[in-house]
This record gives C-alpha cells, sequence and structure tokens, in this order.
C-alpha cells in the first residue's frame, strides 16, 4: 500500500497540478450557461410616457415580465435585510452564514439555508433542482463565476425578475402589477415588504390563507428597516398599517388591439410604443360613448387612429369598440381591409391637379353617365349638370368622380394609389374598374389615414424647407418608440403629389359639410380647421371618415366586423360625429401655409373655373397649381350675336352688321345645361336664332335616354306585363316640337316635355329624333327582355 502511494505521489507534479488548476479554472470560467434564464417572458406595451398600457401571458403560461434594468430602492433594501444583509460585500457566498447553516443542519432536527442572493439565483436558473451538498457545491461554484462577470445592481436586477411571487406570478414588476396594480417603483414600504418575503415562501400569498404568517413576516422586516435607520418611525407606522396583497388585480388593458398586434410580432419583449396615454384613454372614451348610440341601430364595431402628421407616429389607437365577444371584439378593424367608399375620391382630385389635367373650381359634368354598362349614380339620385370640381369633392358627387376618373386614366390612378401605400389592391386595374373610386376596392383604416398623413406632411416639409421634398414621404406609419422611419435625403421633386396639389385638396376639403351640431363651427374662435371626407361602401357596409390638421390625422371606421349592413350605416352619420370628438380633445393647430413655390398666379374664369378665355366676361386672378397652367382656356363661354331687342341670336345671313349687339354669353352643351339650369335661377339659356337665320354647326339637342352603348332591359311587372320604355332628349328651345323614329318609323311626337313612352320588342334599331327646324340627333340602342 505504501509503495502504491508513493508511486502515485510521483505522478503529482508541478505541471499536473498546474494542468489541474487549469482545467478548473476554465470548467469555473465556462460554468454558467448563456442565457442564464431562457424562459418566456410576457408581452408587455408601454406608451411613450413609460405606462403599461397591456400585457399578453407568457408561452408556458406564467407571469414573466422581460428582465428589469434595476431595482427601486424600496424592495432593494427590503430584499437585502430580508435574505442578504452583506449581499454588497461578499463575493457571492457569506463564510459566516453557510458555516452557522451546517452547523445546525448537522447539530439538530431543524434546516437552515445560509445561502446568498446569488445563490439563489443560481437555484433558480438551474430549476430549483432537489437540495443535496452536490448541488449546493454547484451553486457555489457558479455563484462565485456570477460575481466575477456581473456587477451587483445586475445580479440584484436578475434576481427581482426571476423570482416566484406565488401562483404563475414571476418577477418584482408583474408581482408588482399583479397584487397592487401599480409599477414596481411607486411601491409603499409596505408593499415592497410584504414583496420582499414571498420569494421565500410564495405559497404565503394565496388569499385568505397563511395571511396571519405573511403579516408576521412583513412586519419584522419593517421593524428591522426601522430599528436599521432605513425608515423613520412615521413611515414605519404607517407601513405596518397597509393591507397585505390578496387576490391578483387585472392588468392594464389600455390598448388591448395593438397590444395584441406587438405580441404577434415581438412576442415576449417589453415594448415602449408611440401612443399618448393620456390621448388613449380620451378616445377609449370616446369609442365606449359612441359604440353605446351606434349599437342602438345594430352598429357593433368602430375603429379609431390619431397619427402624428409629421413624425407619423401612432398616437392612439382603437382597435375596436368595447362590444362583446358575440361581435367579434377581438377583431382589430385598424388594418383589416374594408370597402372604401369615396374616402379615395380626395387623391384622384389631387392626381389631376398635380398633373395639369384639372383647375380646382373648373366646371365637371353631372350628368347620366354609362361606361361600358356601368351606370354610376350619386348619393341623392339627382344630377347637378354642371359643378366645380372642389364642389363636386366636397360634396362627394360619384358621376363627376368616376368621369374625373374615366379622363385621368384608371391605371394611372391605380399607379398612384400603389405610391402612397395603399397596398390592398391585389387584383390588377381593370379588375376594379372603374367603381374603384366609389368603393369597389379595399384599404385599411391604417393604410388610408397614413396616406392622408403623408399629404399632410408633404405640405408642410415643402413649406419647411426649401421647397423641397422627402423621397420616402409615404413610408408606413409606426408606433414603436425607438424606431425612427427613413424618409431619404431631401429632393426638388415630389416624392408622388406637389404641394400644390396638396394645398388645394386640402383646401377643398375643409369645407365639407360637418355633422349635425357642427354646422356654425367657423363662427367659433377656437375652431379646429380640418380637411376631412367621409365614405360608405355599397349596401352601408363600411363608414369613414378621416382627417388631417397641420399636425394630426385622424381615421374612423363603422360598422359590423362581420359585414353585415345597416341603413343609417352613413359617413356622415356613424363616422364623423366620432372624428369630431376626437378633433375636440386634440390641440388646436394652425392651417397649411400656402406653398406658393408650387402655385402660379393667373386669371381665371369666375364662372367655369377654368383658364379665363378671351370671352370670359368676369375674371379673378389665383394661384393655381403649376401644372394647371397647360389646361385648356375656357370654352363655355363664347361671343354672340343679337338683335336690337336681344332676344334671338342672328348673323349676317339675315341681319346687318351695324345693328347686331354683340355679347359675350355663358352657355352648357345641352344635357348639362338640362340639370344645371333649374338649380341656377341665374342661368341664361342661349336665344333661338332668328328663324330666316343660316347656323353652322350648333348642337341643338342630346339624348340624356338612352345613353351611349346603353342595353335597355324590358323587366316584366308581377301580371307578365312589360313595362314601357321612356326616351328622353334635352333641347335648347324645350317649345320646339321633336318627331321621333325608331327604324325610320314614325313613333310620335313631343314638344315642351321632350320625354316619349314606348314598348317596344327586343332588338337592336336605330332611334332617331328631329325637331321642327330639321335638327335631328340619332343612337344606335339594344333591346332586350329580362325576368322579374
Amino acid at each position: 500500500m505504501k509503495k502504491f502511494i508513493g508511486k502515485s505521489l510521483k505522478f503529482i507534479t508541478p505541471k499536473v497540478i498546474l494542468g489541474v488548476l487549469i482545467i478548473l479554472f476554465l470548467v469555473w470560467l465556462f460554468c454558467l450557461p448563456k442565457p442564464l434564464f431562457d424562459d418566456p417572458t410576457a408581452t408587455v406595451t408601454e406608451s411613450r410616457e413609460g405606462v403599461m398600457l397591456g400585457a399578453r401571458i407568457a408561452d408556458d403560461g406564467q407571469w414573466r415580465f422581460p428582465q428589469m434594468d434595476s431595482v427601486p430602492y424600496r424592495f432593494e433594501q427590503a430584499i437585502l435585510y430580508f435574505e442578504d444583509e452583506y449581499f454588497y460585500e461578499h463575493p457571492g457566498f457569506n463564510p459566516v452564514s453557510m458555516s452557522k447553516a451546517l452547523w445546525q443542519n448537522l447539530t439538530t432536527d431543524t434546516r437552515r439555508g445560509g445561502s446568498t442572493l446569488t445563490q439563489q439565483l443560481i437555484r433558480l436558473s438551474r430549476k430549483n433542482k432537489k437540495r443535496s451538498y452536490a448541488e449546493k457545491a454547484i451553486e457555489l461554484f457558479q455563484a462565485t463565476r456570477l460575481e466575477a462577470g456581473y456587477s451587483k445592481k445586475e445580479i440584484l436586477a436578475l434576481y427581482a425578475s426571476h423570482a416566484p411571487f406565488g401562483g404563475n406570478v414571476v418577477g418584482l414588476e408583474t408581482a408588482s402589477w399583479r397584487y397592487f396594480g401599480i409599477p414596481s417603483e411607486e411601491l409603499s414600504w409596505g408593499q415592497a415588504a410584504s414583496l420582499a418575503v414571498l420569494p421565500n415562501a410564495p405559497a404565503l400569498i394565496f388569499p385568505g390563507r397563511n395571511e396571519v404568517i405573511l403579516k408576521e413576516k412583513r412586519d419584522r422586516l419593517l421593524l428591522k428597516l426601522f430599528q436599521n435607520e432605513i425608515i423613520d418611525q412615521t413611515t414605519y407606522e404607517l407601513a405596518i398599517a397597509e393591507k397585505l396583497p390578496g387576490k391578483p388585480v387585472s392588468l392594464p388593458e389600455i390598448a388591448p388591439h395593438l397590444t395584441e398586434q406587438i405580441r404577434r410580432s415581438h412576442r415576449g419583449q417589453r415594448i415602449q410604443t408611440t401612443l399618448d396615454v393620456d390621448l388613449q384613454r380620451k378616445l377609449n372614451r370616446i369609442a365606449s360613448e359612441h359604440h353605446f348610440i351606434l349599437k342602438q341601430n345594430e352598429i357593433q364595431n368602430l375603429a379609431i387612429l390619431v397619427l402624428d402628421v409629421d413624425t407619423r407616429e401612432v398616437l392612439a389607437y382603437v382597435g375596436n369598440a368595447p362590444t362583446s365577444e358575440e361581435h367579434n371584439n377581438y377583431v382589430d378593424i385598424i388594418d383589416k381591409p374594408r370597402s372604401t367608399g369615396s374616402i379615395l375620391k380626395p387623391l384622384l382630385f389631387t392626381a389631376m391637379l398635380n398633373s395639369g389635367e384639372l383647375l380646382p373650381n373648373t366646371l365637371v359634368a353631372d350628368v347620366p353617365t354609362v361606361v361600358n354598362g356601368y351606370n354610376p349614380e350619386n348619393f341623392d339620385k339627382k344630377y347637378n349638370g354642371a359643378v366645380p370640381a372642389s364642389v363636386a369633392l366636397s360634396r362627394s358627387l360619384n358621376v363627376p368622380a368616376v368621369r374625373m376618373l374615366q379622363s385621368h386614366g384608371l391605371q394611372r390612378f391605380y399607379n398612384s394609389l400603389q405610391d402612397v401605400g395603399i397596398k390592398s389592391l391585389t387584383h390588377p386595374a381593370d379588375y376594379y374598374g372603374l367603381s374603384l373610386i366609389l368603393g369597389g376596392a379595399e384599404s385599411s383604416l391604417w393604410e388610408v389615414t397614413n396616406a392622408y398623413a403623408a399629404m399632410a406632411s408633404t405640405l408642410n416639409e415643402h413649406n419647411r424647407s426649401s421647397s423641397e421634398y422627402r423621397p420616402n414621404e409615404f413610408a408606413k406609419a409606426t408606433y414603436i418608440r425607438e424606431v425612427e422611419t427613413d424618409y431619404g435625403k431631401r429632393q426638388a421633386t415630389p416624392p408622388v403629389f406637389n404641394a400644390g396639389a396638396i394645398y388645394h385638396t386640402l383646401n377643398a376639403l375643409q369645407h365639407v359639410n360637418r355633422p349635425d351640431g357642427e354646422e356654425n363651427w367657423s363662427f367659433f374662435s377656437n375652431a379646429q380647421p380640418i380637411a376631412w371626407k367621409t365614405g360608405t361602401s355599397f349596401g352601408f357596409k363600411d363608414a369613414w371618415a378621416v382627417g388631417v390638421t397641420s399636425k394630426y390625422a385622424i381615421g374612423v371606421w363603422a360598422g359590423n366586423a362581420d359585414g353585415e349592413g345597416r341603413p343609417g350605416l352613413t359617413g356622415i352619420q356613424a363616422a364623423a360625429p366620432v372624428l369630431f370628438d376626437v378633433l375636440d380633445v386634440l390641440p388646436v393647430a394652425e392651417w397649411f401655409a400656402v406653398p406658393f413655390d408650387e402655385l402660379t398666379e393667373t386669371e381665371v374664369c369666375v364662372k367655369s373655373g377654368h383658364l379665363a378665355g378671351v370671352f370670359c366676361e368676369e375674371v379673378a386672378t389665383d394661384w393655381i397649381p403649376k401644372n394647371g397652367i397647360k389646361t385648356e382656356a375656357c370654352s363655355y363661354h363664347q361671343q354672340i350675336f343679337l338683335n336690337q331687342s336681344e332676344s334671338m341670336q342672328v348673323n349676317s345671313s339675315c341681319y346687318e352688321l351695324a345693328t347686331m349687339k354683340q355679347r359675350s354669353w355663358f352657355s352648357l352643351p345641352p344635357v348639362m345645361e338640362y340639370y344645371y339650369a333649374p338649380l341656377h335661377p341665374e342661368y341664361n339659356p342661349l336665344p333661338p336664332f332668328a328663324s330666316d337665320c343660316l347656323r353652322d354647326g350648333e348642337l341643338k339637342m342630346e339624348f340624356i335616354f338612352p345613353k351611349k352603348n346603353e342595353t335597355i332591359l324590358l323587366p316584366k311587372n308581377f301580371d307578365e306585363s312589360v313595362n314601357d320604355v321612356v326616351f328622353k332628349i334635352a333641347h335648347r328651345s324645350p317649345e320646339t316640337a321633336v318627331f321621333w323614329y325608331l327604324d325610320s318609323e314614325f313613333i310620335g311626337s313631343t314638344q315642351t316635355f321632350h320625354e316619349l313612352s314606348l314598348a317596344p320588342k327586343p332588338g337592336n334599331y336605330l332611334l332617331k329624333a328631329v325637331d321642327s327646324e330639321g335638327n335631328e340627333v340619332s343612337r344606335r340602342v339594344e333591346i332586350s327582355r329580362a325576368s322579374l
């Protein structure tokens, strides 16, 4: 045996000892797992001020918030005096405490722990493995390594973040919210002491059980803090009088739909959002109040979005009204595509101003229209004949919008929508057709509100800079505080629309009729100026209201998430009142500055809104978008010659030149005039020509019905009889007799009211109308029978 021991000792050389020490050092150096904790954490969202907006439980069913950066002073003092008074002095273990604990464990039947907070943290990271001396040695080994690699503050923050606090509550911040409904930095001394004793015995927290023990532990800790002069006597007396934590309280749900969205995109993280918590609470109240009103008409869902125009940060996010689960309260409406109704019309108006196809007040036709079988109608089923483009926009007239889109080009406008961020258009332009401008396509409140905000920001940036633009102006909005949008280096060319076109569009939208109770808004000195637009989808399924000030963009949607339509579900009735209540709680912003560098001063015809022509009788100087100078001069004013009494038009073929009177006359085409004249008493139709005068190329009459390329259906009544078809024309001189022919067969005559009722058989015909003066119009028509 002695020989064996002797031989063995020969191998224990200094090199072997050094090798063993190196190996032990390497094991010690790499003994800690990375990361120390890999447990899933809850998703927590905060406002820009740091106030919790909501949270979602971790994937393992534990309420475990992401790791804390630091530990509040009160809890730090409480946990140190309860668990580890010498925390800041020891190297990870306390030899005195360990010796006392070992001696007590060997000499008595009771068990005493001598672990430091660092050792307890290691035990937590090792999932509280069964206690043994071997396990204790591993904890000691890793605790020293932890102390070598982390600061005391970091170790304390790790412990506070992963300590158990009863049930499925893990971590100080989680416990503070679950038991007291406040962040940990707001804990009182009594609350901090109550939480400090829990990791040592988390089962004490169950309501109705062990409350006496919990209170004794807490009060002893408070007494210790008092005796060590951490707290004064008054604080001590107030602290021991505080109530113990009881049943867990609900976590805040200030922005539940945004919290859920962040859970999907940033699972397990603590995210500081851009939301203004005070504004969010105000919008929650507004949504609740309006939902109460809307649900009386079985309108169950509502969404509100507010953006900062310049930064494109989300300031408030109400994804849905506080409705019941039965009515899809969990659905976040803001990012869901819905039929746009008329909400895209301002973008078309801007596009046409931008390209120089239109001036702000150019008269546009509002007459019965059929394009390839598509027959748009205004909301009130009426026609205005001719209306200024800005008025057509502010009144949201459908027929002028369709005609403008046809003139501008469907594909061209479709491309512009893509450029401004309307990405929900997943089909080609032809799939949507001209109905695109009336809600034939879908977009989300997120996309539309962002597009309006970007237009306002384009105007702001142009005025703020040296008349320059940001190329990425139409970038997506953001709700995460640390994400900064890159708008690109400033340039001379606009990203999509120039500032002049946008300015005139926003001016037009400022004159949209406000909802009931807001008619006299402009008379109040504190009235908030806003450019806004409503939209209503076909079948009354979606109600929109979107508006911008120079500082804020507001988007509102109301309807039913399941697509059920309701009478009264219109933009002006359901969504606009919400928009103006939101506007009332926002700070007042000044109106947009005039972008003179993108405008040109020129003379405009007051009556037609076109560039002034040589015959325009009333001309005004106006600032128009630069490209507007390309538009045609006024064609509605013409020079005519009248007899001495000014009752008849004449020319040299029937009247002496010396006695003719020369006049400038505002005259619309017959169909436009037919609808325009009754609404404008000041309008004077052209006087008729003297009967003995020769005239060239004058258009005396036009068909109102049938429209060009229109197929006429002959529907049956319930008694199987076929309804008559009513043909109609507009004539400059209504008193003139008109004779009607169908394939050269005379079918009747009309006078004053040129409408002829007929029940023709199905087939293709040539319809002709000839007046008593020999003027005629004709149109090919196709008539087919339709079943009821």
